[in-house]
């Protein structure tokens, strides 16, 4: 009987010097700043996509403009109006600088994905009875993440290894000869919408264009990122129909490089 009465002591005990290890611990005392780095990269790299994404949309719908205009901005960033000649390898140093950011950033937001199957269940059914749409934009920044990691890295690896195969014929010809516009279809309509959504969340969570009233900042941010969505998703669906109408008219010449006026003019020929 005595023993069950001094029994509570030493558990209580225990606990105090348990408590007091804790508190004079200078390891355990300190915070880990690990997932606020870990935060700061995913976001700061998803700035650089999304930025990079928007810009990469309006050099492509120079097709838009004529197969002139895009001969332009692809021997532009050739370097052809710097050096006096086309340089391809500018184009695969920038698609690797754009790699390496799109494996960083896909690397650490891999932690915030539900881990398990037990887990997917769990937020699904959370999405389903909050009704949130800041929830549900989430999950669809998921798939959407999960589609741009393999079809996005296909794009990139050919951008990377076929520098040179860039331009109003080129390109053409890979989206119809090659078969590959489904690819892109599916690829623009998950990078837009990865982009659009997870441009409004950076700006909630750092508090970008917050001003004196938050809801109504958030009122103008959702407006912005649909705003953004359908207006990129417009223009890559015109840019890909517009490649696809020169591949089409260009398959029976498939393989065949643009020449712009100033070169056949140069060479004798009728522009």
């Amino acid at each position: 009987m005595s023993s069950r009465r001094f029994a509570p002591k030493r558990s209580d005990d225990r606990l105090k010097h348990s408590i007091d290890d804790y508190t004079h611990d200078p390891r355990l005392q300190r915070p880990d700043k690990n997932p606020a780095r870990l935060d700061f990269i995913q976001s700061a790299t998803g700035l650089v996509l999304a930025l990079f994404i928007w810009a990469h949309m309006f050099f492509e719908s120079s097709i838009l403009f004529g197969k002139e205009a895009m001969h332009t901005m692809t021997v532009f960033f050739e370097g052809y109006y710097f050096f006096g000649e086309k340089h391809p390898v500018f184009v695969t140093w920038l698609g690797l600088l754009i790699f390496g950011i799109f494996i960083l950033h896909a690397f650490v937001a891999l932690r915030k994905f539900p881990a398990s199957y037990r887990q997917y269940r769990i937020f699904r059914s959370h999405m389903k009875t909050m009704r949130h749409t800041d929830t549900s934009t989430w999950f669809v920044q998921i798939v959407t993440g999960f589609v741009m990691f393999f079809l996005g890295s296909v794009h990139l690896y050919i951008v990377i290894s076929q520098p040179g195969d860039i331009g109003p014929y080129a390109s053409s010809d890979r989206m119809v000869t090659e078969w590959m516009w489904p690819l892109y279809i599916v690829l623009l309509v998950a990078v837009i919408l990865h982009a659009g959504i997870g441009s409004y969340r950076l700006c909630l969570k750092w508090g970008w264009f917050e001003g004196k009233n938050a809801k109504k900042s958030r009122r103008f941010l959702r407006k912005f990122q649909y705003g953004t969505i359908v207006f990129f998703m417009t223009l890559g669906l015109l840019s890909i129909a517009s490649y696809m109408k020169i591949g089409y008219e260009h398959r029976a010449h498939a393989g065949e490089r643009y020449h712009p006026a100033y070169e056949k003019t140069v060479q004798g020929e009728r522009p």
